[in-house]
């Protein structure tokens, strides 16, 4: 896939997420149409309109490359992908359908097994995150381009962790006390990679769960502003896995070791 372009790719993309979102709002100002997948976890026609206008936008530029989404069931027995799109359209569903605001659209470009781009949009923040390669991350708010710096306000004494849940579990805490962790705060969708590249908390560290197009798009954003996204054995992360499920994960500012 060396002839893409993909700065071009991922800067034709971002009108069509910051549609996908207004969309996403309208709908669940309208009342949201709730359903539970096989999985016992929420779905709702937001999530599914979401997925469509972001696969056919997806088609449209990149008609080549074979497009993996949590709500498209079809396309997960694909084998030996290498370069391909990780897609979750709506990232923290629970926080959509409950009028919360963490949630968040999300498109992630794997090339060579590798995240090469990530989109996150987090609609109801009205923070646009974007990526295309080293030193070349992103967040477009309040119409101002932010380039993003991960370490910009790093304070070792003062280190501020994101974690999944308020209960930390014992092999977390034991890596919270390695990196010298002051205070972490609850943050459930993959907006917690954003704000660690921006600079706003250091670092992220969770145990195997979820799925790799959970955090493809996050994955590029944080390391390609600068952030180092490992398993707990320090290996990189890979995609295209057979069952598309995550390692363990550590995400973290490159002035933490």
């Amino acid at each position: 896939m060396s002839d893409i372009n993909i700065k071009k790719i991922v800067k034709e993309l971002i009108d069509t997420f910051l549609y996908a979102g207004q969309i996403a709002l309208d709908l669940r100002n309208k009342g949201l149409i709730k359903n539970i997948k096989s999985d016992n976890t929420p779905v709702s026609n937001g999530d599914l309109e979401v997925n469509k206008i972001i696969i056919n936008r997806l088609k449209e530029i990149t008609p080549k490359l074979p497009i993996i989404s949590e709500e498209t069931s079809d396309n997960k027995s694909t084998k030996n992908l290498e370069n391909f799109w990780l897609i979750d359209p709506i990232d923290g569903t629970y926080d959509y359908i409950n009028n919360l605001e963490e949630f968040t659209i999300n498109a992630g470009l794997i090339l060579k097994n590798q995240p090469a781009a990530g989109l996150i949009y987090a609609p109801a923040k009205k923070r646009m995150f974007y990526s295309f390669g080293p030193n070349n991350a992103y967040e477009i708010r309040d119409n101002n381009t932010i380039k993003l710096e991960c370490s910009k306000n790093f304070n070792k004494d003062s280190i501020k962790f994101v974690s999944y849940s308020n209960n930390i579990k014992p092999e977390i805490k034991k890596i919270h006390k390695k990196f010298n962790v002051k205070k972490f705060e609850r943050m459930k969708s993959s907006l917690k990679f954003c704000v660690i590249a921006a600079g706003e908390y250091d670092g992220y560290v969770a145990e195997p769960r979820a799925y790799e197009w959970d955090i493809a798009a996050g994955h590029a954003i944080l390391s390609h502003a600068g952030g180092k996204v490992t398993d707990f054995n320090d290996q990189e992360i890979k995609y295209g896995k057979k069952d598309f499920k995550n390692p363990s994960l550590i995400l973290t500012s490159k002035y933490i070791s």
